[in-house]
């Protein structure tokens, strides 16, 4: 993540400028601009080799208005409180505009995860769990998997966190494989979701998804299963890359045996992949790709000032939180690029985390279908809440977006007589 803006600034920057749409008083949204708990922890870590290294985490609750806090887990070199605390925010407005009843949170640890054997990210993640324990639990604040943590993760956290708290409490983290109460449905969400916003937006401006071309920056769970999908749909995924660099095909590449290769072994790039018909390309060169629809799914701040001009696209479908900068976003939109941002369209992922909360808490099981019909249902009314807010005040799907989620936190603000 590039250090030259601070993330938690530009959001809140964005969220003002939506709160002056709605007519609010500074009075109705002044909470808004600041976290409501951060913690900062040291996170010893006993190594492989004996010796033992502290690491540096962090949790940020930023709004409970509207429910317990709700927000990932990251572990990466470059997670700062900073960054934290824009994740934050973004979990409260993502929440919101999906209409279901959380707040936002967001936690990470300052670590490089590719260079931690499994057993170290297991005390690792223990560790961590046991230090943020006196502040989260299944009606407080609930973590999820986000960049470099997993369903096994949010395993080792849960059971960390039982342990402490002296029963099994499955409803603590979401995100956890089925067989430990994790919910059907929930690794592909976010992905699916990817797929049915951009099946919205394109219905909207009038593209045909069959045959469209697609360029998805990020290859991982997200990135991977909304190539996945959208291939599924019709679409010709043209490009797909990862931290390694990409591959490209005019033809249209074969999504999934990428993506049965990368799953196969955690740790693998797509610099190893050795399939036939594509080219090597550059992640800047996957941005400048002549698509219909672009996709970035990797890390913040991919779109900027220096790579928006490059880009030929007609969609841009945000599956990563914060890709775009506000530099990027006004030069998209002198482009009359759509952006279909990323507080909308990836929020699949914790629509899919509520149910399994839900059936935590009630002990109930629901099968996939049931799922995934739940899921495309908020969704859908999400994205045409969204677009007719948009319409309606004359201003891009990203104010839109803001200007729901603004107006349904103050609004629970006012009504708790909190604001």
């Amino acid at each position: 993540m590039s250090k030259k803006y601070n993330p938690y600034d530009e959001i809140l920057t964005t969220l003002e400028q939506a709160a002056k749409k709605l007519g609010l008083k500074e009075d109705d949204y002044i909470q808004l601009k600041y976290p409501e708990r951060e913690l900062q922890v040291s996170v010893p870590v006993r190594m492989d080799d004996g010796s033992i290294k502290v690491f540096e985490g962090y949790r940020v609750q930023h709004s409970g208005a509207r429910g317990p806090y709700k927000g990932g887990i990251r572990y990466h070199q470059n997670v700062d409180m900073d960054e934290i605390k824009a994740l934050a925010v973004m979990m409260s407005l993502k929440c919101a505009v999906v209409d279901i009843p959380y707040g936002g949170g967001k936690g990470g640890v300052t670590v490089d995860a590719t260079k931690l054997s499994n057993a170290e990210l297991e005390r690792l993640t223990r560790s961590f769990a046991t230090r943020l324990f006196p502040i989260i639990g299944p009606h407080t604040d609930i973590p999820a998997p986000d960049v470099n943590t997993n369903g096994e993760v949010m395993a080792w956290f849960m059971d960390a966190y039982s342990t402490l708290s002296g029963y099994l409490t499955p409803g603590v983290v979401t995100g956890k494989p089925a067989q430990v109460g994790g919910s059907l449905g929930r690794r592909d969400a976010t992905g699916r979701g990817i797929m049915l916003m951009t099946r919205e937006i394109a219905k909207q401006v009038g593209l045909e998804l069959k045959g469209a071309r697609v360029a998805v920056q990020g290859a991982g769970n997200v990135g991977g299963t909304a190539a996945k999908f959208l291939k599924q749909a019709g679409c010709k995924v043209v490009a797909l890359s990862d931290v390694s660099g990409g591959l490209y095909s005019d033809t249209g590449l074969d999504i999934e045996d990428i993506v049965t290769f990368l799953r196969a072994r955690r740790g693998r790039t797509l610099a190893e992949y050795e399939g036939t018909n594509f080219e090597r390309i550059t992640n800047e060169e996957l941005l400048s790709t002549e698509v219909d629809i672009l996709i970035p799914a990797a890390l913040e701040n991919a779109i900027t000032a220096e790579t928006a001009p490059g880009i030929r696209t007609k969609i841009v479908v945000e599956a990563a939180n914060g890709p775009t900068n506000s530099d990027g976003d006004r030069i998209l939109e002198e482009k009359g690029v759509i952006v279909v941002p990323d507080i909308l369209a990836n929020a699949g992922g914790v629509i899919v985390s509520y149910f399994e909360w839900i059936q935590n808490l009630q002990y109930l099981k629901w099968d996939e279908e049931e799922i995934n019909k739940k899921l495309e249902n908020l969704m859908v009314k999400a994205f045409n809440d969204v677009w007719n807010t948009a319409e309606k005040a004359g201003t891009s799907l990203r104010m839109g977006a803001y200007m729901v989620a603004v107006d349904r936190i103050a609004t629970a603000s006012k009504l708790r007589g909190m604001a």
